[in-house]
Formats: structure tokens, C-alpha cells, sequence
């Protein structure tokens, strides 16, 4: 403070300039502040912008280019702000005035960007005809040269085949897909295509991929095939981006043009061999490793730049950067690991770690290994890290299925016992979370499946390779036949030939493989027999695949496989015969699903251990009585529920205490009602359930979630049935004496979890709901989604809410929030309604997205015009809002007169088709259709097509603005008379 005074003294002296220098100094913390306020509102204004798009990105439109790229400048203004506050702390006395005047520059640029995020007009426009598929792609740091170099081959004359070469895990496929996307914005070309080679070239399975995605089929005849492909490609101007090739191949035995000035075309390859890329004539593009810049700004961007607010971590940080040798993939892997840990001591341990493995193999092919095995050592836990290693099993570059990955680890045991088969799925997914999180597994296909870098997969081999037991992966390399005996050591725990085209195993073998836990044979198809000494030294085997394979029987040597736990052979549709599996006591899984097999094995009683059984097969003549009480461990039944032979009984079912997934048939009611009491204080994870006789011919497929399928049963009155409170589908069929789902007591709840009903050919039903039948006010369908009636001669009304002299009034008030969640709603074949809905009812149906009306000979309106007309006694415009509803189908309704009355006005915002086929005497489409400035009518947005048959029905169609009729023209698509008689055929 004693400083201060003569500080001033001498600002004065010098003029204006320190006078400057001192505001800039004292504002710092003021300018701070405003900084923050800026960034808040800009930030406000982001997330107002991000629930925008989250509204108006539909099917078929894109987020505008100007939005994205403002979006972009929020985040990377947001990320500087950040370095600036970083800056803050650690900033000299003397150099406040310059880091001042630096945070008034990012003000104004903060004010800038938000008066750019003022959007008044929508936020998407429709989609562009895309030449290709838009690839998943991350953040791409760096490369920009590489890209650019890339980019001028493509747009230019002069190269027609590039060849992409870098080392496994330099980002060579990350370039090309964010090329791939981009080049599907500019008309260059008429076709991108993107097919991966992979390790095993396999010629017919390339040219098939190719066509694929030309959207065609290719002859079976290997020379015919060649020439189609040929004929296919020179059609096109097109970019083939063959990703991941490891070997040379001729162009013309494929069928590949070669791309030239003349044709137009490109050939992108991308491989770690150079040798591959100059044999094949391609234009070489090194992919180098990232600078030190580069590398750092990939690490922070996965590791998060929290660590940076710690100051003895930066050493160590960039240490750790240093030995990823600027290798995208090591960096991510590695800083996916390091996520979350603040300590300095665990940094500089992870550190000396890595150091001292990759200073081991210095320059040798297995270093990127041991920078990955970094990543899978923190994983700590040895059963987390064994299911990393199991992906290694599936075939390079496969997308895995999560669901069937985790039941491969329940089956190994490599997730631990909870006693609850659900657990453990939680558990599974639980365990893959971690794995993507770590870098080590990337998640596709809207994260239903995973998949292994092929680095990663090489690591995890690698990794095997180095302890006492190995894995012999052999996975989709289109062998035809079985590895030699030589190749099947004592050493080997696990061997995977799945998806391969294997066909016979010689006769002599017998492979002496002691410790061998696991054998995937599962997808070669073309194996019909395993020879009786093929498993006689596979002592330990636990779990055997033999799925969808064509072998027939199975040798009786499987009979001493005492340790097996797994016996897998859904799809093998040729298996007739299995011998006595009374041995196997340890056996805990047993899937026959889709086999052929007309018995239930000898010796199933005797699985004492049994937790999952899949019996749904056509062939199963039956389920012999007293089996399952023997069976006390299961946890997954699954009976085909189809069947007209195969029954449950409802005490041998209630007796299996710890089951969690049942699917069969009860034939009696009684048997279901006695199963269900058993069940009771407890939920099954997931069930289908049917009673009565089989029927298979409902609308809505089974999801195998909590489905009950009532047909041809005495439902209602003098015989209740017990449902299950947390079903969420329900089917019934020929259920003649119910009158309405109000005669079952389920729906006399407030509340019930069903998302999903489908009432078909029950000749007594009236009314869906009868709410006079209910002693208290309910809504027990205000949580359905799809609702789907058929055949139903009865049905005047949807809900019944009083007592009415005669039909054509029966519209009173009804409950509220009745359909409040419903998204699908079809009616077809209910020859007695004529109103479809009443406007109380209506205005439960904001989230309806999809009405098809179909056959309904006797419907005249589908919104009750007379209520309407009492609404509106001054004859003023009466709008109607759908906000969600997205199609309208109306088929062969010959009475149908209205939608709506001539003074109503639908509004739906998100239409996009409409379908009227057949009807007659409709003569009005009362769409709101919106009017510009001059007040001439323009389509409506979202509409995309209205399709009509015949087509002069349209001449008799009154248009409430003169000009509706023009305006709509281009989106009229007219049904021609076949393609009118195979709707028929399905009504």
C-alpha cells in the first residue's frame, strides 16, 4: 500500500498511457465478473437453443450449418474462458494489467457470439438427398493437413487412388470417416461407399459389401459376379473408401473399375503397410504422429481440464504425454484411465508405470501394446479385465450385441453370483459402462452393441499370449476347414471359430486340450457332424456354442463333459437327437431354442444346477409333467407359447421360487389364476404369458417384456382373472363374452403400467371401456401407447362414460387423462361404429402420433360433429390440436363423411403423411394450412405426402382456400390399382 501514492504520482508525470495500464490493472476482478455474467447468458441462450433443436430435428431434417458452427464457438469460448480463469491463478502482480485487458477482448467476443444465437427463424432444414451413410465420428484433433491433402486427391483430376498408411491407432480411420461424412455435402459424387476390409481379405464377402451399400444383389456365379459388380460401379461417379486392408488384391478380379480422369471415380484404402498401398498404385498419405500441441489437446479433451487447477500435475501430465509418442489411441486410452484422479501421487505412480513398460520394448512392434496394457491395468479388478479380454473372441472389427456379451460372462461365471439373474445383467452393463468409459470398448449402433479397436483387440490377444494359458481366435476368417490338430495345444483356455465356414472335422480327431474352458463353433453352418473322439480330452470344457450350425445329433461323448456349464444350440434347425445329458450335473444353461428336437432330452431332470432353460421350439411334442419341480434352481423358462401341444400348469410353475423370465402357455384359466397367486409379492423381470389356445396372428410382435396373451378364453363375470400389476401388454382374441376390458377387475385400477393393447375378433365387445362398471373414478389406460382393435362387430364406442337412449349420442365427458399418453391408434374391421372420437375424449390425445382407420364399413365421422355444433352455436372456426400426430391412414371407409365438421379445423404441426384410399364420400381434408404475408396458402411444413386412391377422388374434394388445392399438388402421391388390391389383401 506504501507503493501506491508514488505509483500515482508518477502516472501522472508520464502522461495518459499508465493511466490506462492502471484501470486495466485495478478492473481484472470487475471484468471477471462481467466475463462470467456474459458467458452465463450466452450459455442460457446455448441450452435454450440445444432444446430448439432437441423439438424441431426430425426424421429427415438436419441442424442448420450456421447453428452448428455457433455452437461450436459457445463451446470453444467457454473452454478459453476457462484457460483464462486458470491464468487468474497463478498471474503476476505486474502482469494484471495485460490479462485484464485480455478478458475485456473475450467479453466483447462473448457478446458477439450471443447476439449470433438470435434465431428467429427454425433452427433445421430438410435433410439433402445423402449420396452415402453418415458415419458415427468423434473429435478429430489435429490431422488438418493430412485432411486437407486428402481432400484436394478427392476434388482433384489428378490422382484417382489414395492410399491412407500409419501405424495401428494413428487415427487413419477417424480421417476417413469425417471425410466420409463430409463428402457427402458437396455433388461431386453420386455414391460414397464405406466398406471395411479387415485382416482376412475375403473377395465374395468384399464385392457383396460393395453392392450392399449400391443397393444391390449380385449373381452367385463367381465370373457373373465380377461383371454385374463391374456394370454396377461404372454406372455411378462414385468414392469406394476401403478401410483397413492388410493385403494386396486385384482390382478387376473384384470387379472395381479403376478409378480414372475419364470416369470420375476415387479409391481410398486405408493400411498400416505402405508396401499394400504403392503395389496397389495408389498416391501414398502418411498419417504422422500429433504434435506435442496436438497431443496435449487430445489428452486434456479426455481427461478433462480439471487437472489443470492443479499445478504439480502439469509436469507430470505432460511426462505422461510424452509416452504416448503422439498416438491418438494411446493418448484417449490412457487418459480415459487417468479421468477422475487428482492426486499427484497416483499420477507420478502411473507415470513411472508407464515408463517402465514401454521402455522394455523400445522400438519393437509391441510397444503401442504395453502403452494400451496401461489402461487395462487400471482397470484393477481381474474379472472386469477377463471381460475385456473375452471381446477378443468375436471377430475383428464385429459390433457386439450388449445383451449377448453379458450373458457370455454370466455363463463363465465372470460376473460374481448375486443370486438374481437381473442383478447381474445390471451388473454386466454396469461393466461395459466402465469399459467405454475407459476407452477400451466404443460404443455403436445407438449403444445397443460395443466394439474392440482392432489395436485393442491385438492387446488383448497380445495380453493372453503372455500368461500360462492363451486363446486360439480363429473368428471370421472364412475357414473351411478346422485348424490342425497340431494347432489345438494343451496350453489353450479358450478357442473361438465362430462365423466361419467350416464343414466337417475329420473323423480321427481329438484334440488333447485339458484346461480348454470355452469352444465357439456357433455360425458355421455348413458343419453337420462332430465326430464321437472330437471332445474326449476336453475334460474342463465349460461352456460349448454350438448354434446355428447344421449338425444333426451330437456325439454321445458329450455325455461326460462333467464341467460343462453351457450347452448353447439355438438355430441348429437340423438337430433332432441329444443324448443323455444325466451327467452333467454341473450344467447350469441349456438353450435349444429353434432346433428341431421332439423330446425333451433323458436325464433333464437330473440337472439339478439348471438356472436358464430355453425350450421354444415348433418340434417339442411335450413337456412331460413332473420335469420342472425338479428343477428348482431356474431362473429363465422360455416355452414356446405357440405351441398347441406344449402347457404349463400353474402349480409346477409356482413352484420354481427363484425364477425371474417365464414365457409359456396355460390352457385353462384356472392353471394361470394358480400360477399367478403364487407369484404374488414378487416381479418377474420379464414374462410372456398366454392362456387359452395358441393364436399367431397379432398386429403387435411380442417385445418379451410383460406381455399376457388371453385367446378364445371365458374372461369376465363368474370367471376373474389375476393379472399381473406391472404388465405392459396386453393381447386378447376371440374372447367372446367380455363387453368391454372393464370386465376384468385390472381395469378398475386409477393406474396401471400397460403401454401396449390389442383386442381382436371378440364378437361381444361394445365398448373399450365402460366406466359405469368401475365403483370409483379411474383411468387405467392413461399410461397406453398403442391401442389396436380389429374385427371387433360390436364396437360403437370407444369409452362409455352413461347411459345413453341410443348409440349416436354417446358422448359424454370422460374421464380425464384416459388416453393422455397414447402414440398409436388403429381401428380395423369394427363394423358398427360410426363416431370415432368425442371431443372430451380428443383432448386426451396430445401425444398421439399415428391413426389408421381401416374397413369400418358403417363410420361416417371420425371427430362427432354434433358435439362440435353444440360447442358452436355461432358457427366461428373450431380447432382441433394434434400437436404429434405425424400420419393419418383412412382405407376403405365407404360411409365415412368427415373428419371433423365443416367449421372444424385440424391443426397438426407435425404431419407428415396423409393416406386416404377409398373413401368416397369424405370431400373435405380440414388441415389448417397456413397463409403467407400475401395471403396465399403455403404447405405445411412438415407435411411430405398425401397419397390417394382413386385418383379422381381428389376432383371432388372442396378446398377451404381457392388456392389449397395448387399448393398441395406436389405432395400428392396416387396408389395405382395393384398396389391398392395388396393393401386390401392385408385388411
Amino acid at each position: 500500500m506504501e507503493l501506491v501514492g508514488p505509483i500515482f504520482e508518477m502516472a501522472k508525470c508520464m502522461g495518459n498511457i499508465p493511466c490506462i495500464y492502471i484501470d486495466h490493472h485495478r478492473k481484472l476482478e470487475e471484468r471477471m465478473n462481467n466475463l462470467q455474467s456474459t458467458l452465463d447468458i450466452l450459455n442460457i441462450r446455448k441450452s435454450d437453443v440445444d432444446l430448439r433443436i432437441k423439438v424441431e430435428l426430425q426424421w429427415g431434417k438436419v441442424v442448420k450449418e450456421e447453428v452448428e458452427k455457433w455452437l461450436q464457438d459457445v463451446e470453444k469460448i467457454n473452454d478459453e474462458v476457462q484457460i483464462v480463469r486458470q491464468k487468474i491463478q497463478v498471474c503476476p502482480y505486474f502482469s494484471r494489467a495485460t490479462l485484464s485487458k485480455h478478458v475485456a477482448q473475450k467479453i466483447k467476443e462473448v457478446e458477439k457470439i450471443n447476439e449470433r444465437g438470435s434465431y428467429p427463424e427454425p433452427l433445421v432444414i430438410d435433410r439433402p438427398l445423402t449420396s452415402g451413410v453418415r458415419l458415427q465420428i468423434g473429435h478429430l484433433e489435429g490431422e488438418i493437413s493430412i485432411k486437407e491433402k486428402i481432400w484436394g486427391h478427392l476434388m482433384g483430376d489428378v490422382v484417382g487412388m489414395i492410399g491412407i498408411c500409419g501405424m495401428g491407432g494413428i487415427g487413419k480411420t477417424a480421417i476417413m470417416k469425417h471425410i466420409n461424412n463430409q463428402l457427402l455435402k458437396v455433388p461431386r459424387f453420386d455414391k460414397v461407399i464405406w466398406v471395411t476390409v479387415s485382416k482376412e481379405l475375403n473377395i465374395v464377402k468384399l464385392q457383396r459389401d460393395i453392392a450392399s451399400a449400391m443397393n444391390e444383389q449380385l449373381p452367385e456365379h463367381e465370373l457373373e459376379r465380377v461383371e454385374a459388380l463391374m456394370e454396377i460401379l461404372e454406372e455411378k461417379r462414385y468414392v469406394l473408401i476401403l478401410d483397413d486392408v492388410w493385403v494386396r488384391f486385384s482390382l478387376m478380379e473384384v470387379g472395381i473399375p479403376e478409378p480414372s480422369f475419364q470416369n470420375g471415380s476415387k479409391l481410398v484404402l486405408t493400411s498400416r503397410s505402405i508396401e499394400v498401398c504403392t503395389s496397389m498404385g495408389c498416391e501414398v498419405v502418411k498419417v504422422q504422429p500429433l504434435s506435442k500441441v496436438e497431443s496435449r489437446n487430445l489428452f486434456l479433451k479426455n481427461v478433462g481440464h480439471g487437472v489443470l487447477n492443479i499445478p504439480t500435475l502439469e509436469p507430470i501430465l505432460n511426462c505422461i504425454i510424452d509416452e504416448c509418442a503422439g498416438l491418438p489411441l494411446a493418448i484417449v486410452t490412457i487418459a480415459g484411465s487417468m479421468k477422475g484422479v487428482y492426486d499427484a501421487r497416483e499420477w507420478r505412480n502411473a507415470l513411472e508405470e508407464l515408463r517402465q513398460r514401454v521402455r522394455s520394448v523400445k522400438g519393437t512392434n509391441i510397444e503401442i501394446f504395453e502403452q494400451l496394457k496401461f489402461s487395462y491395468d487400471r482397470l484393477k479388478d481381474s474379472k472386469i479385465q477377463n471381460c475385456f479380454l473375452y471381446c477378443s473372441l468375436y471377430p475383428e472389427d464385429w459390433e457386439i450385441p450388449r445383451n449377448e456379451l453379458i450373458k457370455y460372462w454370466i455363463d463363465e461365471g465372470l460376473i460374481h453370483e448375486f443370486g438374481s439373474r437381473q442383478v447381474m445383467c445390471d451388473r454386466g452393463h454396469a461393466i461395459l459402462n466402465s469399459l467405454e468409459n475407459n476407452c477400451l470398448l466404443e460404443r455403436v449402433v445407438n449403444g445397443e452393441r460395443v466394439k474392440m479397436h482392432d489395436v485393442l483387440r491385438d492387446m488383448a490377444l497380445y495380453i493372453k499370449s503372455t500368461v500360462g494359458s492363451r486363446f486360439m481366435v480363429k473368428a471370421g476368417m472364412q475357414l473351411r476347414e478346422l485348424p490342425s490338430e497340431q494347432e489345438w495345444t494343451d496350453d489353450l483356455e479358450k478357442i473361438s471359430l465362430m462365423h466361419n465356414f467350416i464343414s466337417e472335422i475329420p473323423t480321427s480327431m481329438s484334440p488333447k486340450c485339458p484346461i480348454v474352458s470355452t469352444l465357439f463353433l456357433q455360425s458355421n453352418q455348413s458343419l453337420k457332424e462332430i465326430p464321437g473322439s472330437f471332445f474326449e480330452h476336453m475334460h474342463g470344457l465349460n461352456i460349448l456354442d454350438l448354434s446355428f450350425t447344421g449338425i444333426m445329433d451330437l456325439p454321445n461323448s458329450i455325455s461326460n463333459l462333467k464341467n460343462l456349464t453351457a450347452l448353447l444350440l439355438q438355430g441348429c434347425e437340423n438337430l433332432r437327437y441329444l443324448p443323455s445329458l444325466a451327467k452333467l450335473v454341473a450344467l447350469k444353461k441349456l438353450d435349444l431354442r429353434d432346433t428341431s428336437i421332439e423330446e425333451i432330452p433323458q436325464g433333464i431332470d437330473k440337472l439339478v444346477n439348471l438356472t436358464y432353460l430355453d425350450v421354444y421350439l415348433k418340434s417339442l411334442e411335450e413337456l412331460p409333467t413332473g420335469i420342472l419341480p425338479k428343477l428348482s434352481r431356474l431362473q429363465y423358462l422360455v416355452v414356446d407359447w405357440e405351441s398347441t401341444t406344449l402347457k404349463l400348469k400353474g402349480e409346477e410353475a409356482g413352484g420354481l421360487k427363484k425364477l425371474e423370465t417365464i414365457c409359456g402357455r396355460f390352457q385353462e384359466l384356472q392353471e394361470f389364476n394358480t400360477y399367478m397367486k403364487s407369484t404374488q409379492g414378487k416381479r418377474l423381470t420379464s414374462y410372456v404369458l398366454a392362456v387359452g389356445q395358441p393364436q399367431g396372428y397379432f398386429w403387435l410382435k411380442s417385445n418379451f417384456v410383460k406381455d399376457v396373451i388371453l385367446s378364445e378364453c371365458e374372461v369376465g363375470g363368474e370367471a376373474p382373472i389375476l393379472l399381473p400389476n406391472d404388465l405392459r401388454c396386453m393381447k386378447i382374441c376371440e374372447c367372446h363374452n367380455m363387453k368391454s376390458l372393464s370386465d376384468i377387475s385390472f381395469f378398475h385400477r386409477n393406474e396401471t403400467e400397460l403401454r401396449e393393447c390389442e383386442v381382436m375378433d371378440c364378437k361381444g365387445i361394445a365398448c373399450v371401456l365402460d366406466l359405469l362398471s368401475s365403483p370409483l373414478p379411474c383411468s387405467p389406460l392413461q399410461n397406453l401407447e398403442k391401442l389396436l382393435l380389429s374385427g371387433l362387430d360390436k364396437l360403437f364406442t370407444l369409452v362409455k362414460a352413461q347411459e345413453v337412449a341410443t348409440v349416436s349420442t354417446l358422448y359424454a365427458p370422460t374421464s380425464p387423462g384416459i388416453f393422455s399418453r397414447l402414440k398409436s391408434f388403429n381401428i380395423h374391421k369394427c363394423s358398427k361404429i360410426k363416431k370415432l372420437f368425442s371431443i372430451d375424449l380428443l383432448r386426451d390425445l396430445q401425444n398421439l402420433e399415428r391413426i389408421e382407420v381401416k374397413s369400418c364399413g358403417l363410420l361416417e365421422e371420425i371427430i362427432a360433429s354434433e358435439e362440435e355444433e353444440k360447442r358452436s352455436t355461432d358457427h366461428a372456426t373450431m380447432t382441433f390440436c394434434l400437436p404429434k400426430l405425424r400420419e393419418l391412414a383412412l382405407q376403405q371407409l365407404p360411409r365415412l363423411k368427415m373428419i371433423c365438421s365443416k367449421h372444424g379445423v385440424m391443426i397438426c404441426d407435425s404431419l407428415s403423411r396423409i393416406e386416404v384410399i377409398k373413401c368416397p364420400k369424405l370431400k373435405r381434408i380440414p388441415l389448417y394450412i397456413p397463409l403467407h404475408d400475401n395471403g396465399q396458402p403455403s404447405p405445411p411444413p412438415s407435411l411430405k405426402e398425401i397419397r390417394i386412391y382413386p385418383k379422381e377422388w381428389l376432383e371432388s374434394i372442396e378446398w377451404d382456400h381457392p388456392n389449397a388445392k395448387n399448393v398441395l399438388l406436389a405432395l400428392m402421391k396416387y396408389r395405382e390399382k395393384h398396389s391398392w388390391q395388396a393393401i386390401r389383401s392385408d385388411i
